[in-house]
C-alpha cells in the first residue's frame, strides 16, 4: 500500500508541474558595483544601450550621470555635466522621445522650502565612455509653492515632464509641467492629479500607457488616461535598503527596482494582468523600445512567454502524457499487490 501510495503521490506532483502555468521570463537583477555610487536615487534604463541603466548620487557628488552595464555591474561611462550650477540634491533621472536624458535636481530635505529647482538635459551619448557634455538648466517652481519631490518622469509620447512631489501638507500630487521647458525663464509646474504615497521615483511605460510611482516599501499602478492617472492597484517591492528607483524594462513588462547604498542591487518584478502596458498584452514587444523610462538590456528575451494560449497549450499536452503514464504506474502497482 506504501508503494501505492507512493506512486499516487509522484504522479500529482508530476501533473502538478505539468500542468502549472510558467513564470514568465523577468530579466536578471544586478549589483552596482562602482564604489562612487553609494546613493543611487534614481535609474532610467537606456534607449540606445541595451542592458544599459543610467543612475546618478542623491547629492554631495557632482555633476555626474553614471552608465552600468546590467550584465556585469561594472560602470561603462561617467557623464560630467557643464554649463549648470552646482547640483543640489539629484533625486531622478528620465528619458524623453527627444533622445535627451532629463536629471531632476528636485528634492528638498528642508521639507520644501527652496523656491526653486532645476532639470537638467543632455543628449543620451551615441558612444558609451567617460565625456563631459553641455546640458541645458531649465529652472522649475510649482504653483502652489515649494515641494519636496523624488520623482521625475518624461512621457514617451508627448514629451511632456511630470514631478510627483513626496507626501506633504495633506499628500503627494503630479505636477505638470509646460509643453516645452524654456531656459530663459522660470517653469511652473501645475498639480494634476493626488499621489497617495511617499513617492521616491516614478515611471512611464515605454508606450506611454501606464504610470508606476514607488514609495519605500510599496508601489501603485496608474492608467494614463489623458494627461491624467488613473489608479489600478498595487505592484509588488522587493524589500530593499533605501527603496529610492524604479524604470520599466524594453518590453514593459517588468519594473526594475533600486536602492541607495554601497553595492546596491536592482532588482525585477514582473508585471501581469491590468498593470501591463497596452502594448505588452499580445504576443508582439515594443518596437525599438521606444519610450520614456523603457529601455531594457536583453530585447526580446525579457518579453517572457507569448500569450496565454500558446503557453497553456504544450503545458496541457504534457500534462495530460504525464497523467497517462502515472495511471499505468497505479493500476500496474495495484495489480501485483492484489497477487501477494
Amino acid at each position: 500500500m506504501r508503494s501505492l501510495l507512493c506512486a499516487a503521490g509522484a504522479a500529482g506532483i508530476l501533473w502538478a508541474a505539468a500542468v502549472a502555468p510558467a513564470a514568465a521570463d523577468e530579466p536578471d537583477g544586478f549589483t552596482i558595483g562602482d564604489s562612487r555610487i553609494t546613493e543611487s536615487s534614481g535609474l532610467a534604463a537606456s534607449r540606445a544601450h541595451p542592458g544599459i541603466y543610467w543612475t546618478h548620487n542623491d547629492s554631495d557628488d557632482g555633476p555626474y550621470v553614471y552608465a552600468v552595464d546590467s550584465a556585469s555591474g561594472r560602470t561603462v561611462a561617467r557623464i560630467t555635466l557643464r554649463g549648470i550650477g552646482a547640483p543640489r540634491d539629484v533625486e531622478a533621472i528620465s528619458l524623453g522621445p527627444d533622445g535627451n536624458i532629463y536629471v531632476g535636481d528636485i528634492g528638498d530635505n528642508l521639507g520644501g522650502t527652496w523656491s526653486h529647482v532645476w532639470i537638467y538635459r543632455f543628449p543620451e551619448p551615441k558612444r558609451l565612455r567617460d565625456a563631459t557634455v553641455t546640458a541645458a538648466q531649465f529652472t522649475v517652481k510649482y504653483a502652489d509653492g515649494p515641494r519636496d519631490a523624488e520623482a521625475l518622469v518624461v512621457h514617451p509620447k508627448t514629451g511632456r515632464v511630470y514631478i510627483a512631489s513626496k507626501k506633504q501638507d495633506g499628500g503627494g500630487a503630479l505636477y505638470e509641467g509646460p509643453q516645452r521647458l524654456t531656459t530663459t525663464g522660470t517653469n511652473t509646474f501645475h498639480k494634476v492629479a493626488p499621489i497617495d504615497l511617499w513617492v521616491t521615483d516614478g515611471a512611464f511605460s515605454p508606450d506611454g500607457t501606464r504610470l508606476v510611482m514607488r514609495s519605500y516599501f510599496g508601489a501603485r499602478m496608474y492608467r494614463w488616461q489623458h494627461g491624467h492617472p488613473k489608479d489600478i492597484g498595487s505592484v509588488g517591492v522587493p524589500i530593499q535598503q533605501q527603496g529610492e528607483s524604479v524604470t520599466f524594462t524594453r518590453d514593459g513588462r517588468t519594473l526594475m527596482y533600486g536602492s541607495e547604498g554601497d553595492g546596491s542591487k536592482v532588482e525585477p518584478v514582473g508585471l501581469s494582468g491590468a498593470q501591463l502596458p497596452d502594448s505588452a498584452k499580445g504576443d508582439h514587444p515594443v518596437e525599438g523600445g521606444a519610450g520614456g523610462n523603457g529601455g531594457g538590456g536583453k530585447g526580446t528575451s525579457e518579453s517572457g512567454s507569448s500569450g496565454a494560449s500558446g503557453a497553456s497549450e504544450p503545458s496541457f499536452v504534457k500534462g495530460a502524457l504525464v497523467l497517462g503514464l502515472a495511471t499505468v504506474v497505479v493500476v500496474g502497482l495495484r495489480r501485483m499487490l492484489r497477487r501477494r
